[in-house]
């Protein structure tokens, strides 16, 4: 048999990948600072590597599956007729002005001035450049739908960057605007991409639960997440009996019945000194006043009142970012999620009040805080300028508190909600537990964690009326266009799928996005095991497939077979030297089931077969 050279050109193909020249490391140890098995694995099998906290180098291997999952969101959006734009990433302050986003992404933008001290950031989304690009070019009912997207780097300034590819500063996004003349077309665009979403995800064979989620700063209608369950999740998502998902942060309590309080006690007064926590205060209370009906007082009888800061951007009335204190009443067994309470005021955000937000209203006594001076009642108790005052949507109406009483170790037994106080509000502020009954009222709540790995939103009119974008209708009046917004996070998704397709030995991608089909191995010292993997290499090339041929000669066997298993490759073909003096090809999945030897002559099509059967 002649043997072939392998740095021969007819064998430089783009099918093949040579380990002699690939430019490849594969680590054998964890690096020190990886905290999630992506992470690990990707960096140690040779896919990417760390420029920066939250930033990524892209290395050959990687750049073939982040490729092959882009061709995939590219078939899908040509599917629904989306067409492919490409923006830049830097871009002016002007348009997010505009939307008032300048100030409203905070400190999670990198802003950056040119040589001339004018103003620019590095794109988080691309919302007011898809608007801007259909104002320039469209101006009739005639011209729309039209569903545009782009694959882009985008950036984001993330305090504490974590978990590799999933929470990065710089990533990789799939976005898509779809723009129509009424909120018909917009709801028809969004289920056409909320379809073409699950195609993707199916195709990639990534398990994903479409929830329910808010809007937040992005704004509109509706909207709804595509996550990945997995505990390194870091949103936690809701699972009624019906099926339904919901994100926790857009999860609404059902309402509650109002409590008949005709026969409840009229509010009182006491002393309850050294009771300010709701231990002491349950102490205090079956000590001083045990309850009518038996049983101990507990946290849930006694209603909390947490003091928040708000902080707003610059708005109409205010010209620079503003703070505004308020008070959330929670019942005393319950937590506050900050996170649940902060979606409902964005775009602004929330934090713990400070002492110097205490100090600046004497009205309110630590440890004793209750709704009398807070909210509509505050002005009957003399507060001029009263704290905006909310309640929890598990605080109903008629229902009795034990509660504080606005003095210094003095609180309200039977202070009645609807009664004796009012709120500005109902708001979800308490954190969800497991039994607490779903919204659509099939039955007690369970929950999981996962990664986002896409979201869709019915943006309406927000962007349009912002940037005055208006087409002419049939009547030939200017109205605005609906529109909305569809995004995957690309890279984020790649660790996803490295992420929950791996065991003990590495990687293990699917076949569709792996960075080749077959892995071929070629061991030992003697020139008929390489021919052999050679002539098979070429075979497989024939057949169209992507082939990994690791033809290092001073390389051991055990390291050739541990960078396979690294590497991922769903099928791995061994030619070795006790393989062809048997005249056969060692043939396994990269699962380590299905190892079978087969005939040299017949390998190719025997794996062949097999990559379309993992194809199929």
């Amino acid at each position: 048999m002649m043997s072939v050279k392998p740095n021969t050109l007819e064998h430089m193909t783009s099918n093949t990948l040579r380990m002699s020249t690939l430019f490849l490391r594969t680590l054998r140890e964890d690096p020190a600072d990886a905290d999630v098995d992506s992470a690990k694995l990707l960096q140690r099998a040779g896919y990417i590597r760390k420029a920066a906290p939250g930033i990524w180098t892209w290395l050959p291997l990687g750049l073939k599956v982040l490729n092959k999952i882009e061709a995939i969101i590219r078939e899908e959006m040509a599917s629904i007729d989306a067409q492919e734009v490409h923006f830049p990433a830097l871009l002016p302050r002007e348009p997010y002005e505009a939307t008032h986003r300048w100030e409203e992404y905070g400190d999670n933008i990198f802003r950056l001035k040119d040589r001339h001290q004018a103003d620019y950031l590095l794109a988080p989304t691309h919302e007011e450049m898809f608007t801007l690009l259909v104002k320039d070019m469209y101006s009739s009912y005639k011209d729309l739908p039209v569903t545009l997207y782009q694959i882009q780097t985008k950036y984001r300034d993330e305090f504490r960057p974590r978990a590799g590819l999933i929470r990065g500063r710089e990533f990789v996004m799939k976005d898509a605007y779809s723009f129509s003349i009424d909120e018909e077309g917009l709801k028809k665009a969004y289920y056409d991409e909320r379809g073409a979403y699950e195609r993707v995800f199916q195709r990639l064979d990534l398990k994903y639960v479409p929830v329910f989620a808010m809007s937040g700063p992005m704004g509109g209608s509706a909207s709804e997440e595509f996550l990945a369950p997995m505990p390194i999740g870091e949103d936690t998502f809701a699972l009624a009996p019906s099926g339904k998902a919901w994100n926790v942060e857009a999860l609404h309590t059902p309402e509650l019945p109002e409590i008949d309080c005709s026969n409840t006690p009229a509010a009182e007064k006491r002393a309850t000194p050294d009771a300010k926590t709701i231990d002491k205060m349950i102490e205090r209370g079956n000590a001083d006043k045990p309850r009518d009906d038996g049983r101990e007082w507990q946290a849930s009888d006694i209603l909390k009142n947490v003091v928040i800061a708000v902080k707003h951007a610059e708005d109409a009335d205010h010209d620079e970012p503003w703070r505004e204190v308020i008070v959330v009443g929670v019942p005393g067994d319950r937590t506050v999620d900050m996170k649940r309470l902060e979606a409902q005021f964005a775009p602004a955000e929330l934090e713990e009040a400070t002492e110097e937000d205490l100090k600046k209203h004497p009205e309110l006594v630590p440890g004793y805080i209750g709704p009398m001076v807070l909210g509509p009642q505050a002005k009957d108790a003399g507060v001029e300028d009263p704290i905006r005052y909310f309640v929890d949507a598990h605080v109903v109406k008629g229902s009795a508190w034990f509660t504080g009483a606005d003095e210094n170790e003095v609180d309200y037994y039977n202070l009645v909600y609807g009664r004796d106080f009012q709120a500005d509000g109902t708001v979800e502020a308490v954190e969800v537990r497991h039994g607490d009954m779903s919204p659509d009222g099939s039955g007690p709540l369970s929950f999981e964690r996962g990664v986002e790995i896409g979201q869709v939103f019915q943006l309406g009119l927000k962007y349009s009326k912002a940037l005055d974008l208006k087409v002419l209708d049939q009547n030939g009046k200017a109205v605005p266009v609906w529109m909305g917004c569809y995004g995957i996070g690309v890279s984020r998704v790649l660790a996803c799928i490295a992420e929950t397709h791996h065991d003990e030995r590495g990687l293990a991608w699917p076949t569709v996005i792996a960075p080749a089909q077959v892995h071929v191995v070629a061991t030992g010292k003697n020139a008929e095991a390489f021919e052999a993997a050679e002539k098979l290499v070429a075979e497989l090339e024939e057949r169209g497939l992507e082939v990994i041929y690791d033809d290092r000669k001073k390389v051991s066997p055990g390291v050739k077979f541990k960078d396979a298993e690294l590497i991922g490759v769903p099928v791995i073909a061994v030619a070795g030297r006790d393989t062809v003096n048997n005249g056969t090809i060692e043939v396994r999945d990269r699962n380590g089931e299905n190892n079978v030897a087969v005939p040299v002559a017949e390998a190719a099509d025997a794996i062949a077969d097999r990559v379309k059967a993992l194809l199929a």
